[in-house]
């Protein structure tokens, strides 16, 4: 169970066999347990995991335990942690209503990923998988002994029915997706289930497509009568380690570790799912959260806030030993937080207009001012990665944006990509004021007398900045100060999590702050955030439906060798920054993290995931003491 915990970031919010022959086969095969077979259809491959270009993957199918966990990690004890703002649904797959924080938590994939690699999948409720070298159908041979949480056995006939109810009703742009994968699905037999896949669609990512796919229990979508696109309080019936204990609405969330997991003897789930309880509790808003944790209300902290972190931890609890502050290695690239444009809306349609408004924020002013100089300043999608695109075009990134020539800016292919704007010591930089102020003069926003800029049609150019974290106002404030000298008539508005939630999914915004995740090895998910198929879905959230971009998402797809991977990334890159539909914020190499020092964590964390739901463990010992002295409420 990867398990990505949601709300507490910065913003509270395999392709390829690899070719051998002879005796080193017998060795790839005997190391890595694949196996190929010769039939009608030709060479079919079985294995135990597949890696995105044919490499092959860090664990062999005879592994006893990931290399990060403690094989002997003790269970039991609970650890805790914040969100704010509501909930009203256990649905995490649907649009309507708002999902309870870690709401997927009871669901498993078909197959897993690892915190230590990039690009592989293990099997997880399958035991192997079959495929030939065309990728063109997988089987997955499920494990027999696989059950629901209500004990109830785990068939075919459920990954069938969970993949038509994804297709029928699951959010937009994950079923336009999913159908440009699959052609169908077939049930060979009780515990095998056949994926065929249509002979357009990319290559590379064919078998993920369909081993990440969840499995749910068909008996009780069908007794329940129950849908995908509902906001519902029943959770339904999945096979992961952990339920649903108990909840207070808007209060907190408890979920409890399910002892008779079909999947905890499993060697990927050697030291991992080691606490009994995990607990959600809600607060109003990110102070609140702060405050709580200050006085014991939960035990886990990751700090996303620079201000406390530098100047916050001298309460008592700290001062005491009782709290552990700790900064951990954090090896993922930027998670591309940003102020996001809404092109809906007509008056930002203007690239020059939203360029102008991205000169006149001052990350260098924030961040000496604001964020005590912890963070540096976005520039790629993939910043933080080899993947990010520098310098001029290389000839591969060339060839491919040649192809698009006549829908890109012409400076794509002949200068470096797009950087964030620089800016002064000061709030308001003079230089960029005077570049934002001829941009705008030129897309038709006049001054008028009044200071303000209006078009033509005497409309004031309004640029609303919508939040529901109280705590960002320090961020945006200044931003909209030097606005506002630009005659811009910027304003911030916080308003609750509820009607948050509400006009984002209605797109009734004009900037909000949102991460744009991408990927070391990105796939189908691009569609989502970037393509024109998501257009009206609440993943794109700029509204982003270019020609162009659709091309280049198709060609990183297509990608099935990691030397073509990295050209098709960087020319994508470079396309998605000339467009300017982000004002890009900061990111951090580093986790701001602070718990009650009765949790424990091996030595060296790998590199993907800090891991405290995962496989961090809690010492019994030091939690009595901390009880014994008063720590907890």
């Amino acid at each position: 169970m990867m398990v990505a915990t949601q709300a507490l970031g910065f913003k509270q919010v395999w392709r390829r066999r690899v070719q051998v022959s002879g005796a080193l086969a017998i060795v790839l095969a005997t190391c890595t347990g694949l196996v190929t077979t010769a039939g009608a259809e030709g060479e079919v491959i079985t294995t135990h995991a597949i890696t995105t270009f044919g490499d092959p993957p860090r664990y062999p199918a005879d592994f006893k335990h990931l290399d990060y966990v403690n094989p002997d990690a003790p269970k039991g004890g609970e650890i805790s942690m914040s969100t704010y703002g509501t909930f009203d649904s256990f649905n995490p797959y649907t649009q309507k209503g708002v999902a309870a924080a870690l709401a997927t938590i009871g669901y498993e994939d078909m197959m897993t990923g690892t915190a230590d690699e990039i690009g592989s999948l293990y099997c997880l409720i399958c035991s192997t998988i079959e495929y030939p070298a065309d990728k063109a159908w997988v089987i997955f041979n499920m494990r027999p002994e696989a059950r629901f949480s209500d004990g109830s056995p785990m068939t075919a006939d459920d990954a069938a029915f969970t993949y038509d109810l994804f297709l029928k009703d699951g959010l937009p742009s994950f079923s336009a997706v999913l159908g440009q994968f699959v052609e169908k699905v077939e049930v060979l037999d009780p515990h095998r289930i056949k994926y065929t896949f249509k002979t357009d669609s990319p290559v590379r990512d064919r078998v993920q497509s369909a081993g990440s796919m969840p499995v749910m229990s068909k008996a009780w979508f069908t007794k329940t009568g129950a849908r995908l696109d509902e906001s519902r309080m029943e959770p339904g019936i999945g096979s992961g380690p952990y339920l649903l204990d108990s909840f207070k609405v808007n209060q907190r969330v408890t979920y409890k570790r399910n002892p008779d997991y079909w999947g905890k003897d499993l060697p990927i789930n050697v030291g991992r799912n080691n606490f009994d309880n995990i607990r959600v509790e809600y607060f109003g808003d990110p102070t609140a959260a702060f405050e709580g944790f200050k006085s014991g209300a939960f035990t886990f902290r990751n700090e996303n806030s620079s201000k406390n972190w530098a100047a916050g931890y001298d309460f008592p609890a700290l001062t005491k030993g009782w709290v552990i502050k700790a900064e951990l290695a954090d090896g993922n690239m930027a998670n591309g937080q940003s102020f996001v444009f809404n092109l809906r809306r007509y008056k930002f349609q203007d690239v020059r207009v939203r360029e102008a408004i991205g000169l006149m924020f001052n990350f260098e002013w924030s961040n000496a001012t604001l964020f005590y100089g912890l963070y540096a300043r976005i520039n790629s999608f993939w910043e933080n990665s080899a993947l990010a695109a520098t310098g001029l075009p290389s000839p591969e990134e060339l060839a491919l944006l040649d192809a698009v020539k006549d829908k890109i800016p012409a400076e794509v292919l002949t200068a470096e990509p797009v950087m964030a704007p620089v800016s002064g010591d000061k709030q308001l930089d003079r230089g960029n004021l005077r570049k934002a102020s001829a941009l705008l003069d030129a897309a038709g926003w006049a001054v008028g007398d009044d200071g303000m800029r209006r078009n033509a049609n005497g409309e004031t150019l309004k640029v609303e900045f919508l939040e529901d974290d109280d705590a960002f106002a320090r961020v945006v404030n200044p931003y909209v100060e030097n606005l506002r000298k630009l005659g811009v008539d910027a304003s911030l508005s916080t308003i609750d999590s509820a009607q948050y939630t509400d006009r984002t999914r209605k797109f009734d915004f004009d900037m909000i702050t949102d991460q744009l995740p991408t990927g070391y090895e990105p796939g189908s998910g691009l569609r989502q955030y970037f393509g024109s198929e998501g257009v009206n879905d609440v993943f794109n959230t700029p509204g982003l439906a270019d020609p162009a971009v659709d091309q280049l998402i198709t060609n990183v797809l297509n990608a099935d060798k990691r030397a073509d991977l990295a050209p098709a990334v960087r020319a994508l890159d470079r396309v998605l920054r000339a467009l300017k539909f982000r004002v890009p914020q900061w990111y951090k190499n580093k986790h701001t993290v602070a718990y009650y020092d009765m949790y424990e964590h091996p030595a060296a964390l790998p590199p993907f995931s800090r891991g405290e739901l995962d496989f961090w463990w809690y010492n019994p010992e030091k939690a009595a003491a901390l009880k014994a002295a008063g720590a907890f409420k």
